[in-house]
């Protein structure tokens, strides 16, 4: 029987959405006040879901204390109260959108997690703004 065991996390980034190789107008007309030159920040909500079979010797998916560590060392030391476009590797050459970010942190994260195990991302960028990316 597979099951989605998940944990929740948090994490405070500025950004900026745009692109170099357009004007400042038309960053504005496309991104509006999220191409703000001076930056602005969110205060995001992840939720890490792992998906698997329930182990019938412990009961886990997984034990959640690795996936709770992974978090913190992946994503909040690399992402939490930082500016991501200056200072996050992967945002120096790719738009931080809530939707290139989720993808960022699956792809952190699959790096670490046996692959017996499916992951799915929901990032919340605001309370009514969120996406969901399970890598596919």
């Amino acid at each position: 029987m597979k099951m989605k065991v998940c944990r929740r996390a948090h994490f405070n980034a500025a950004h900026r959405l745009y692109r170099k190789d357009w004007t400042n107008e038309k960053n504005k007309e496309i991104f509006g006040k999220c191409s703000n030159p001076n930056y602005h920040g969110h205060n995001y909500d992840l939720i890490v879901g792992i998906i698997g079979e329930i182990d019938p010797e412990t009961g886990f998916v997984i034990d959640l204390k690795i996936v709770k560590d992974l978090i913190k060392e992946e994503i909040e030391g690399a992402f939490d109260h930082k500016n991501l476009n200056e200072e996050v590797e992967e945002f120096k050459s790719l738009n931080p959108t809530v939707e290139n970010i989720a993808v960022v942190i699956w792809n952190k994260l699959r790096a670490k997690i046996e692959l017996q195990y499916d992951i799915e991302i929901t990032l919340y960028e605001t309370p009514r703004n969120f996406v969901i990316y399970n890598g596919n």
